[in-house]
């Protein structure tokens, strides 16, 4: 590392690689990724929508090819990526589809490994867009959180960036980041991820694909909204690495004053506590 990093800071890594029908060549590119990532100090790394398995409507070209998807493949790829995370000691996020014992469509999903090796979670988006319910997908049902070395993450996919409740829902959940895949991070995207980390005081990170880096590449947001850290906007795999630190003084407003002091205004008893009960005040019809 290039300098000494304090106990409180975290470093994790958001990804864009190129994204294909072809799940060896994915599985390999997320693995170079990982050792990469790892090698640079990073703690986490997390990848994009449909980065293992190929995103519905994009590589998978119909939903009756769910039919004729070669789950066995991806099921050696995320071995062998839960067996990477372990040998380098780091976690990993990686966007691909969850299959049902019955011929429902699949899960939309995204696999969490811990840095020994296991698969600790799986986040099923539950905010799926009209055509994703035309026979591409299955809702998932509940969010989901899980702890690195101290710092709390829960997790988001694509169209979820349009849902307030997502992230207000895990700002109360108590996290620290939110891991934000999705198939492009397009200018509105932006906007909307840049205003829920300035509300609800998180950091948010942002994977893409390659081929959609050019509307937006992955990076992630700081909790005063301000992006910390973008990968190029060029179509190459890479990743791009931010520190999260709570005590940084940058943030001190956000983090230290403005989230807990929101937290108890959304409560409400900070206001009920010196509300009027003059009815004749609360005439509306008196000037």
């Amino acid at each position: 590392m290039s300098r000494a990093f304090r106990e409180a800071e975290l470093q994790i890594a958001t990804a864009q690689t190129f994204v294909s029908s072809d799940i060896a060549a994915n599985v390999a590119s997320i693995r170079d990724l990982i050792g990469q990532a790892a090698s640079a100090g990073a703690r986490l790394i997390n990848f994009c929508e449909g980065a293992l398995s190929g995103y519905g409507k994009m590589q998978i070209m119909s939903p009756e090819d769910w039919s004729t998807f070669d789950w066995e493949a991806q099921r050696a790829a995320l071995r062998s990526i839960a067996e990477i995370c372990g040998e380098l000691s780091i976690f990993a996020v990686v966007g691909g589809a969850h299959r049902f014992s019955d011929s429902r469509p699949p899960h939309n999903s995204l696999y969490v490994f811990s840095d020994a090796g296991a698969l600790i979670n799986r986040y099923d988006k539950r905010f799926l867009s009209n055509s994703e319910l035309q026979g591409w997908y299955t809702p998932g049902t509940a969010p989901v959180v899980f702890d690195v070395d101290g710092y709390r993450f829960g997790c988001a996919i694509c169209i979820e960036s349009q849902f307030q409740e997502v992230f207000s829902e895990y700002e109360r959940l108590g996290v620290d980041a939110v891991l934000f895949s999705s198939y492009g991070v397009p200018p509105r995207f932006q906007t909307v991820l840049r205003a829920h980390a300035d509300l609800n005081c998180i950091w948010i990170g942002a994977a893409t694909p390659v081929q959609k880096a050019h509307k937006g590449p992955a990076g992630t947001i700081g909790p005063d909204g301000e992006w910390v850290v973008q990968c190029p906007a060029a179509p190459e795999p890479g990743f791009a690495v931010a520190t999260l630190d709570r005590d940084d003084p940058a943030y001190d407003i956000p983090l230290k004053k403005a989230r807990p002091w929101r937290a108890k205004a959304r409560q409400g008893e900070i206001y009920r506590a010196q509300m009027s009960d003059d009815s004749e005040n609360d005439d509306r019809s008196q000037y």
